[in-house]
């Protein structure tokens, strides 16, 4: 039965009055208005939804959003959402952050956040730079980028870091990838994540243009996926041999989210009881 009270929410009722501060061209605004117009899309509430992030460009997401949110630490943004979720089941839980924030200092925290399957999402915008502190190669930069006086000359040399690959391995129940300029088909995304249940991964190919002008380009070169699967093994190829411009849901799994075993607690007297030896 359908509540003749309930409020209808849109887009704009879950921006803050905080004036975003990013670069102008950044990818990051279209991630914000994908982000809120996610929560419309889907009918939630902003005192039942909540956004947390680390540390980074685009970890200032929850300042811009009229929910509950926390500006967590760097790379410990999953741990707290963790807590959050299994301490209140019924928030919808979105955490928001970046390459560097969430694959180099979170890496650890990143892979087990898979693992465990918390009923959670985790949108990632990824611009292949550290663009807060000024241009130094990220985790997810190329072996051969050296177009930055922060970066080695002729490139760094190492592997980027391939976190859709990664999320499958460790166990991600959804995995997807969205562009900043298809901000429709972005906000589409996160709100199919969000209806999946347990660990939902959405890597955003967000451009930094300011330093990495030539990610400009990322708008003639990425196309919608031929594939979305529920087969991991048909998943983990397409990752492992895909360019890294296929954009669309690349994998649902079924596997139930994780719930804590809990123990009612109805005096001070019993919880004393937990913690004797």
């Amino acid at each position: 039965m359908t509540d003749s009270c309930a409020v209808s929410y849109s887009a704009k009722d879950f921006k803050s009055d905080v004036k975003p501060v990013w670069c102008p061209g950044c990818g990051d605004y279209a991630v914000l208005s994908s982000i809120t117009k996610a929560f419309a899309d889907l009918g939630l509430e902003p005192h039942k939804t909540s956004v947390i992030s680390g540390i980074g460009c685009s970890s200032r997401i929850p300042a811009y959003t009229k929910t509950y949110g926390f500006h967590t630490i760097h790379g410990r943004s999953l741990v707290v959402a963790a807590g959050l979720k299994l301490a209140r089941p019924d928030m919808t839980v979105l955490v928001a952050g970046g390459d560097g924030d969430g694959f180099s200092i979170g890496g650890n925290h990143f892979m087990h956040a898979c693992r465990r399957n918390v009923d959670m999402t985790y949108v990632v915008m990824d611009n292949r730079v550290y663009g807060m502190t000024k241009g130094q190669p990220s985790p997810t930069t190329e072996a051969d980028w050296d177009a930055s006086a922060m970066a080695p000359p002729g490139g760094t040399g190492l592997t980027p870091f391939n976190p859709l690959a990664i999320a499958l391995a460790a166990g991600a129940n959804f995995i997807a990838r969205a562009f900043s300029g298809d901000p429709n088909g972005t906000a589409a995304t996160i709100a199919e994540a969000i209806r999946h249940p347990g660990f939902s991964f959405v890597l955003v190919m967000s451009p930094c243009v300011t330093f990495r002008e030539e990610q400009r380009e990322w708008k003639n070169i990425v196309r919608p996926s031929a594939v979305e699967t529920t087969d991991s093994a048909i998943a983990a190829k397409r990752l492992m041999t895909d360019d890294g411009f296929n954009i669309g849901i690349l994998f649902k799994g079924d596997r139930a989210p994780y719930v804590p075993v809990t123990t009612d607690v109805t005096s001070v007297a019993d919880l004393d009881g937990e913690f004797a030896l």
